[in-house]
């Protein structure tokens, strides 16, 4: 056999080894299932460092599938109650559904005689809590007169705001049929739905939002309006930004003039200014996006002056010695070379604004998903609190996705020279 042959004898039978070694199938080329998403080696898969290469580390989509499955499996493990039968859960939902019934009546009475409404916080049969229920229950059958004759005396006597008003024989009578023993030591919940929903809780409640909303306000609405919010404040913090950052890499007193204040407000967080700005432009928009234009005016001018001191003084040379003029180098050297790093910035202030406005919302909005879920919390609604939550982390992320995409297409030639 020629010393050729044996040669390729010889890389046929190590990439055969190599394959092998890998797990892909050296017929079909593919390792099944996770060679879908496992990462194809480069022109040298033989490694000689496998813990330690830094750079070789990519995150791979399968197991960030697995992360997501498992924080949602984990969550419906810790919202879900065991061990209650369905005669039991059906009458916590019916004593729940008389409580919300119950409140509306006493409103309804008050408005009646003239009154204003009085504020009860609506007892959605959602955040029914089957363990809570269970510990208030009678333990044993010898209990149940005993609980009988106390809602028995509470239903003739009436409510407080109603003294004309009683429960009539067959409502009393429906209501006493709701109670049934119950053994807490039966049964178990982490944790309650007062103090997290189930996710099937979450996924109804957002779809009640959507539809119906929370306050007669869509969750669209609340979103639109936080998200314009953040658009506004982003587009002027860089308008007033870049320029000032411009200023400050490209000329000694213009960075002298303005490096004392930009050093003296940039460590102020914005929710500090929260107060004043309260003061001088009242609830709403004007505070909304004010403090946005706070948050967002200092990354962009830390963005806008790195960018422009890290230009390559050769490209600006060349530019000069072929007769470009000092707004032609601006605009066709210096701001193209500046562009990554004014990417990175807009990420940053992008995700600090986010945050900011969602806490500014809490108290200095009427709309949007902050002041969504601080008017739920007030109401005990923590469905409504979570899908604001989720609303929120969901809507981060898409835009870091945007970003980094945008980013990928507009500068193809980041990190090239």
């Amino acid at each position: 056999m020629a010393a050729s042959e044996l040669d390729n004898q010889g890389d046929r039978d190590g990439v055969s080894e190599l394959a092998t070694d890998v797990g892909v199938n050296s017929k079909t080329g593919t390792g099944g299932l996770f060679g879908l998403f496992k990462k194809k080696d480069g022109p040298n898969p033989k490694k000689t460092v496998t813990f330690g290469d830094a750079g070789a580390v990519r995150s791979l989509p399968l197991y960030s599938l697995i992360a997501v499955v498992a924080l949602i499996a984990f969550w419906w493990f810790a919202t879900t109650p065991f061990g209650f039968d369905d005669s039991f859960k059906g009458n916590v939902d019916q004593q729940f559904q008389a409580s919300a019934d119950d409140s509306m009546l006493r409103n309804e009475a008050r408005l009646a005689d003239g009154k204003n409404g009085i504020s009860i916080p609506f007892t959605d049969p959602m955040q029914r809590d089957y363990l809570a229920a269970c510990e208030q229950a009678p333990r044993t059958e010898a209990d149940v007169p005993d609980a009988q004759d106390g809602l028995r005396n509470l239903l003739a006597n009436g409510l407080s705001d109603m003294p004309d008003y009683e429960f009539s024989e067959a409502e009393t009578n429906r209501r006493l049929g709701f109670i049934q023993t119950c053994n807490p030591a039966d049964h178990s919940q982490l944790v309650g739905p007062a103090t997290m929903p189930s996710p099937g809780d979450t996924w109804t409640q957002f779809n009640r939002l959507r539809t119906t909303g929370f306050k007669n306000v869509t969750l669209w609405e609340h979103t639109t309006t936080s998200l314009w919010r953040v658009v506004r404040g982003m587009f002027y913090g860089s308008i007033i930004g870049i320029p000032i950052g411009f200023a400050m890499g490209l000329n000694s007193k213009l960075r002298g003039i303005f490096d004392a204040p930009v050093e003296l407000f940039r460590p102020i967080p914005p929710l500090a200014l929260l107060p004043l700005f309260i003061v001088w432009f009242g609830i709403g928009d004007g505070t909304a996006v004010n403090l946005l234009i706070f948050a967002s005016v200092w990354i962009m001018v830390i963005a806008a002056r790195a960018g422009a001191r890290t230009v390559k003084l050769s490209k600006v040379r060349a530019a000069y010695s072929l007769g470009a003029s000092k707004s032609q180098v601006l605009c066709r050297v210096i701001f193209p070379n500046a562009l990554p790093e004014l990417f990175t910035g807009v990420r940053v202030a992008l995700g600090v604004s986010w945050g900011t406005l969602v806490a500014a919302e809490l108290v200095g909005a009427e709309t949007g998903l902050g002041s969504m879920i601080f008017d739920a919390r007030n109401n005990l609604r923590t469905d409504v609190v979570v899908v604001g939550i989720i609303v929120i982390a969901v809507i981060g992320v898409l835009m870091d996705v945007v970003m980094r995409f945008a980013e990928s297409k507009l500068i193809p030639w980041r990190g090239k020279g």
